[in-house]
């Protein structure tokens, strides 16, 4: 049984924009029956050019649709460009982190905006973009390369999690760690994997921590909390209830929401109340 979040759970149970888009500006296809997975999601621009509604079909497995019903709630008021920087660590992170084995379905989500912004673009796509290393499952050199790159994999076990790659017969796995030590080679040893969040990713983050840890906390003592904004690496609140009133409100503020935030979003995030 996989330890599936709160949040996957419910995009599971309740996925959201189901469907086709009639006559799509945008149309991104990808995976197949044959490996297990597969995902067609369809996009239509506002007349400013963003993003005002996008569909998904998906078969697979429970990561499978929540990563996708979650990347169409992602990119709906986006520009493409907005929409474009989106990553598959975006998505994990906007449902509160996916299984290890199942990351691959957060990469099938990234790789199928990215067909579907292509798409209205008219720019050509290419059946197979490098080399096929995985048989079983389709998989080329240039993916591999890429979610080794990006996500700064060191084992074949954690390509498979991702792309699936060496999940089959295992003839492909001396290909694969061959990759992994070209890619990893060409990196400065001091790299680690990408630590930084996106905006989007911090934003998404704040508000998951304060919902599923600072605010069930103040409820006890009868107190609440609000997200407010958030500009940069300061996050505004608004304390509510008995929190409001609390002549230690700035001791909760700093000691404990901050505090919280800082070690489950970013340690560089301050936060500042608003006041009625």
């Amino acid at each position: 049984m996989w330890d599936y979040t709160d949040k996957v759970k419910e995009h599971f149970l309740n996925p959201r924009n189901v469907g086709i888009i009639d006559h799509p500006d945008g149309l991104g296809e990808v995976g197949s029956l044959a490996c297990g997975d597969a995902l067609k999601l369809t996009f239509k621009l506002d007349e400013n050019g963003k993003i005002r509604e996008a569909k998904f079909q998906t078969f697979g497995c429970a990561s499978a649709i929540a990563s996708s019903s979650a990347l169409t709630e992602m990119i709906k008021g986006l520009s493409l460009e907005e929409a474009a920087k989106i990553t598959n660590e975006d998505i994990a992170a906007y449902l509160g982190g996916l299984p290890k084995e199942k990351m691959h379905c957060s990469v099938m989500g990234r790789d199928a905006l990215e067909k579907a912004i292509a798409f209205y673009r008219g720019e050509s796509q290419k059946k197979i973009d490098g080399e096929i290393v995985c048989e079983c499952f389709g998989v080329t050199d240039r993916e591999i390369e890429r979610v080794v790159r990006e996500n700064r994999l060191s084992t074949i076990e954690e390509v498979t999690d991702y792309v699936k790659a060496g999940g089959g017969c295992g003839n492909c796995h001396e290909k694969i760690q061959a990759i992994i030590n070209t890619v990893l080679g060409k990196m400065p040893a001091s790299k680690k994997k990408p630590e930084k969040l996106t905006n989007i990713q911090k934003i998404r983050l704040i508000e998951e921590t304060l919902e599923r840890e600072i605010q069930p906390s103040l409820k006890q003592d009868g107190g609440n909390i609000e997200l407010i904004d958030v500009e940069g690496d300061k996050v505004f609140v608004k304390l509510l209830g008995a929190c409001a009133a609390c002549s230690i409100s700035q001791v909760t503020l700093k000691d404990y929401v901050e505090k919280k935030l800082r070690e489950l979003v970013t340690p560089e995030l301050v936060v500042e109340e608003v006041k009625a």
